[in-house]
Parts: C-alpha cells; sequence; structure tokens
C-alpha cells in the first residue's frame, strides 16, 4: 500500500502504524478494554475509520483526543508518524495540567523509609489476620 492513503484502514492498524502502541496485540487489548473511543463510542478492534474521525486514547493517567489527518497501514519513523495525527490544544492543556497536579501531589504521599524487619512484618500479619 502507499505511504498515505485515503479510504478506510482497520482501527488497530491505524493505533500501530501511528506509534500509539508497540504492537496491534497492544492495541487490540486497549480497543477491547474501552480506552479507545471513536467520535464518543466504544469501538471494535476491525472498525474502519478514515480522515477527520475524532479518538479519545486513553494510557496509563493520559487521555488524547485526536483527529486523523491520514491514513497509513505501515509502521514508520515517529515524525512521518505525527503526520497522520493533531492533537486538539484543548487535550494537550488538560494532560499538561493534570500532570503538574500528579507532580504536585506526589510530595504528599508518604512512603516507608525502610522495609520492614521479620518481626515487624509478623505483626503486620497477625494484625491483618485478626482484622
Amino acid at each position: 500500500m502507499s505511504e498515505f492513503q485515503t479510504d478506510k484502514l482497520r482501527l488497530d492498524k491505524w493505533l500501530w502504524a501511528a506509534r500509539f502502541f508497540k504492537t496491534r496485540s497492544l492495541a487490540k487489548a486497549a480497543i477491547e478494554g474501552g480506552k479507545v473511543h471513536l467520535d464518543g463510542q466504544r469501538v471494535k478492534v476491525s472498525r474502519e475509520i478514515s480522515v477527520g474521525d475524532t479518538l479519545q486514547i486513553r494510557q496509563g493517567w493520559d487521555e488524547k483526543v485526536i483527529h486523523v489527518k491520514a491514513l497509513s497501514d505501515q509502521r514508520r519513523g515517529a515524525p512521518e508518524a505525527q503526520k497522520l495525527y493533531e492533537e486538539t490544544p484543548e487535550s494537550i492543556a488538560k494532560r499538561e495540567s493534570e500532570a503538574a497536579a500528579r507532580k504536585a501531589a506526589g510530595g504528599m504521599i508518604d512512603r516507608p523509609a525502610h522495609r520492614p524487619t521479620k518481626k515487624q512484618r509478623r505483626q503486620i500479619h497477625r494484625f491483618k489476620d485478626f482484622s
């Protein structure tokens, strides 16, 4: 097939070619898990997308809203893959603000300074079994 197509293409193949997922099986798992929505609707793996569609993709903490600009079934380098889509400015701003909030809240989490000793571990297990 050509570098950029003008007809329709399977969603999982496009997500792989646009470098959102390392493999098509990871893209398939994300779609089946409800992490990918097309125009606000949950979709199947074999759904064909076309230029102009809007996708919501959730990866970890981040959710991206993108518009499909071009179709390709070949995985190429990142600069070429970025030509296949455009992320909305609202999505970029939302992701950056959420990342800043997560970073600010990171200092609030108390983590133990060290691992529990054998005696402390027994006490923890006794306490959990008692409850």
